[in-house]
C-alpha cells in the first residue's frame, strides 16, 4: 500500500464479511505499512445493500464480540459505527486524520455500486484507497469460457477455476497493530441491539461458535472426522457429517483460502481420503459458483436467471406458506427441517432442498417468499447461495435441477433418514412411531399412532395430486414436460 511518507495519518480498515485476523489481506496490507491502524466495522442499512435478517445479526453480535477481543490482544481496538457508509467513513477519516482506506472487496451488485462511490469519495478527498481479495478463492471476473463469457454451468466453471488454483497461500495473523495516538468513538454493540429479547428466540443457537476460533475449530473438527465418508454422509441428516463451515465463511472468520489449504493439506498428508476431499471441495466450488453468477447477473436476487420462468402461474397460499415456515405440514422430514431452522438458524443440506421443492412445487408459492424466509432465519444467509440455490430448485436458475424433478418428501425420509433420526430429533411428537411409518404417521395403526395423529395432523395436500398440479403448471409454462 503506497503512502506519500510525507502524509501522516493512520490506516482505516474496513471490515465487513471478514471478520478475521489471519489471512486478512486488508488487514495485512494496512499492518505492513507500518502506521497505526484503525480496524472499522459499519452497520450500514442505509446503503441498498439487503439488510441482514434477525439470525445473521444474531451471528454478527457474538462475532463482533469475539474480532474485538482479538484486536485487543495484539494492541488494538474494534471501533463500530451504524449509519450509511459513506458517512461514516468520512467522519471517522476526518476525526482520525487518516491517511488512507482499504477494506477487502465484496461482490454483490448493491455494495459494489456503493463501494465504488466511496473510493471515488475517498480519493477526491486525497486519500488513498486500495481493496483486496479475501472472500473468494477466484474473483468472479477472472474465470471465463473460451469465447470470455461467464460460465452457466458448474461443472466446466469448477474445472476452469480449479487451474487457476495452482498455488494457495495463506498469510498469518499480524502478532501486533500499532495504534493511533487517539481513537475515534465508538458505538457500544450491546446500543445496537442485536441479540434478541423479547423474546429471546435464540437458545437453540447455542450449538453455535461464532468467531474465528470457532470457525478454526469447525475446520479441524471436520477434516479429522466426518470428512471421512463424506460423499454420502453429507446426505443424512441425522449424522454429523457435513463441515457446518458455512456461516463462518459468510462472515469471513475463515476464509476460503485456508479452507482449501488445510483440505488440500489433509489429503495430501494422508490424514483424510483424497476422494472426499475433492467432493468437499467442490462444494467449496459450488459457493464460487453462485456468487460469479450472482456478479454477472445482478438481477438475480429478484429476477428469474430463466426468463421463461417469469410467466409461471405461482399460486397465493398464505396458510400454505404459514404452515411450511411452522412446520406443520404433516410431511415429517419437511416439517422437521422447518423445526431445525427455527430452533437453531441452520438446516441440513439435503433438506433444504426438500423444503424448498415443497413450497415451490407442493404449494406452488414463488420461490422468492421462501428466499426471503430463509434470509431473515439462516445464521449462514448469504445473498448468492441463498439466491443461487432457491432458483436452482426451482429450476429457473443457472444449471438448475429441472422443474419436473419433484421431491416426494416420504420416499426421501425412508432413503436418507431410514431410523427416522432426524424426525424423531425435531418433532418428538414422533419419537414412538416405528421407522416403517415415522414419515407417513397417518398410515400408522391408531394403536401406534393415536396420540401422534392428535397432536401433529394430516397433510396439508396429498402428493401425488400436488405433483400432478405442480406437472400440469409446468407444461402449461413450457409445453410438454418429461417426469423424473
Amino acid at each position: 500500500m503506497r503512502i506519500d511518507p510525507g502524509v501522516p495519518g493512520p490506516v482505516i480498515v474496513w471490515l465487513r464479511n471478514d471478520l478475521r485476523l489471519a489471512d486478512n489481506p486488508a488487514l495485512k496490507a494496512a499492518a505492513d505499512t507500518g502506521r497505526p491502524v484503525i480496524p472499522l466495522y459499519v452497520l450500514d442499512e442505509t446503503s441498498g445493500v439487503r439488510p441482514m435478517g434477525a439470525a445473521s445479526l444474531w451471528w454478527l453480535d457474538k462475532s463482533l464480540r469475539t474480532l474485538a477481543e482479538s484486536l485487543k490482544a495484539i494492541g488494538s481496538k474494534l471501533v463500530l459505527r451504524r449509519g450509511p457508509a459513506m458517512d461514516v467513513l468520512k467522519d471517522v477519516v476526518a476525526h482520525a486524520g487518516a491517511a488512507a482506506v482499504v477494506w477487502n472487496r465484496l461482490y454483490e451488485p448493491a455494495a459494489i455500486a456503493r463501494d465504488a462511490e466511496i473510493k471515488t469519495a475517498l480519493k477526491a478527498d486525497g486519500l488513498v484507497v486500495e481493496s483486496c481479495v479475501a472472500g473468494l478463492l477466484n474473483e468472479p471476473w477472472t474465470v471465463q469460457n473460451g469465447s470470455k463469457q461467464p460460465y452457466k454451468v458448474f461443472t466446466p466453471y469448477w474445472r476452469a477455476a480449479r487451474a487457476h488454483l495452482t498455488h494457495v497461500e495463506v498469510e498469518a495473523a499480524p502478532k501486533r497493530l500499532e495504534a493511533p495516538k487517539h481513537w475515534p468513538h465508538s458505538d457500544s454493540l450491546d446500543g445496537w441491539g442485536l441479540h434478541p429479547k423479547t423474546p429471546d428466540w435464540s437458545k437453540g443457537f447455542s450449538i453455535w461458535t461464532p468467531g474465528e476460533a470457532g470457525a478454526l475449530s469447525r475446520l479441524d473438527d471436520f477434516l479429522s472426522g466426518p470428512v471421512d465418508g463424506y460423499g454420502e454422509g453429507r446426505d443424512v441428516p441425522g449424522l454429523e457429517a457435513t463441515s457446518r463451515l458455512s456461516p463462518h465463511l459468510h462472515f469471513g472468520e475463515i476464509g476460503p483460502r485456508q479452507v482449501w489449504a488445510a483440505a488440500r493439506n489433509a489429503a495430501e498428508a494422508g490424514d483424510a481420503p483424497h476422494g472426499e476431499i475433492e467432493k468437499f471441495l467442490s462444494e467449496v466450488g459450488w459457493r464460487e459458483f453462485n456468487h460469479a453468477i450472482l456478479f454477472n447477473w445482478p438481477d438475480l436476487p429478484k429476477k428469474n436467471f430463466r426468463p421463461e420462468f417469469d410467466a409461471f402461474p405461482w399460486s397465493e397460499n398464505p396458510r400454505g406458506f404459514e404452515a411450511w415456515t411452522e412446520g406443520r405440514t404433516g410431511y415429517p422430514l419437511v416439517d422437521a427441517g422447518m423445526r431445525e431452522l427455527w430452533a437453531t438458524g441452520f438446516m441440513h443440506n439435503r433438506v433444504r432442498m426438500i423444503t424448498a421443492s415443497f413450497l415451490i412445487k407442493h404449494l406452488l408459492v414463488d420461490w422468492r417468499e421462501g428466499e426471503a424466509w430463509f434470509w431473515d432465519t439462516l445464521v449462514d444467509a448469504d445473498l448468492a447461495n441463498n439466491v443461487g440455490n432457491w432458483q436452482w430448485v426451482a429450476g429457473s436458475g443457472a444449471d438448475a435441477s429441472p422443474y419436473f424433478r419433484i421431491f416426494n418428501p416420504i420416499g426421501q425420509g425412508e432413503r436418507f433418514d431410514p431410523k427416522g433420526t432426524y424426525v424423531k430429533r425435531w418433532i418428538p411428537e414422533l419419537a414412538n412411531l416405528p421407522a416403517d411409518v415415522v414419515h407417513q404417521p397417518w398410515t400408522a395403526p391408531e394403536r401406534l399412532s393415536a396420540g401422534a395423529r392428535a397432536v401433529y395432523g394430516k397433510p396439508i395436500v396429498d402428493h401425488p395430486r400436488a405433483r400432478a398440479a405442480a406437472l400440469e403448471a409446468y407444461r402449461r409454462l413450457r409445453g410438454d414436460a418429461g417426469d423424473d
